[in-house]
């Protein structure tokens, strides 16, 4: 009975730094450059500099459409290319959040800053799409735990809630950033809701 339960007490302990590895690799991984220009508790309103992504556009339901968008850009950054290059990882994954789309979601990852456009090379696949993004002034909230549609739909009601009492303008589609791997436990992953604003 005791070494039944040492190996459950030690399972757990490993689990637990193992998620605390995996959650200190991912703040050590490359994000977009930004200025916070407001910030209350969860919420922030940022200027974020010009980007080049990687995207595809995936037709299913909100779970489905991230997990193969998140697998076709994986594949290019992971040597799918025509120069068969590994590019590094990059935080967040973005996508649309599920409230305010039909039936197409765009799902995209950011690339390093040290490339241009131009220096990228070409996806193998015509599923992934190389591309300029200029997001600038984005209003946020960020929370943890899985980004699972129910969840998103709630901090995105906030997040519209908070964007009105601030006297802002939205424009464009929310979007979902998610800056943990898919194999990080809840209690370590972070989340934001996303979308365009203007004052």
């Amino acid at each position: 009975m005791n070494k039944m339960l040492f190996i459950i007490i030690a399972t757990i302990v490993t689990i637990f730094c193992v998620n605390m590895v995996w959650g200190l690799s991912n703040t050590m991984l490359e994000t977009p450059n930004y200025k916070v220009i407001k910030q209350s508790g969860s919420y922030e309103v940022r200027k974020y500099e010009p980007m080049i992504i990687a995207r595809t556009l995936v037709r299913s339901e909100y779970k489905k459409a991230t997990s193969t968008g998140f697998r076709r850009i994986a594949n290019y950054i992971f040597g799918g290319n025509e120069k068969n290059l590994e590019i590094a990882m990059t935080a967040p994954v973005l996508s649309n959040s599920p409230v305010d789309v039909d039936s197409e979601y765009e799902i995209s990852f950011v690339m390093p800053s040290s490339f241009k456009k131009e220096t990228l090379p070409e996806p193998n696949s015509s599923n992934v799409e190389i591309m300029g993004r200029s997001l600038d002034l984005v209003a946020c909230i960020s929370f943890g735990g899985w980004a699972t549609k129910s969840r998103v739909k709630n901090y995105h009601e906030k997040l519209n809630n908070w964007i009105e009492k601030e006297g802002l303008t939205m424009y464009g589609k929310f979007m979902v950033a998610q800056y943990n791997s898919p194999w990080v436990l809840p209690p370590f992953r972070h989340n934001e809701i996303m979308v365009r604003v203007k004052k």
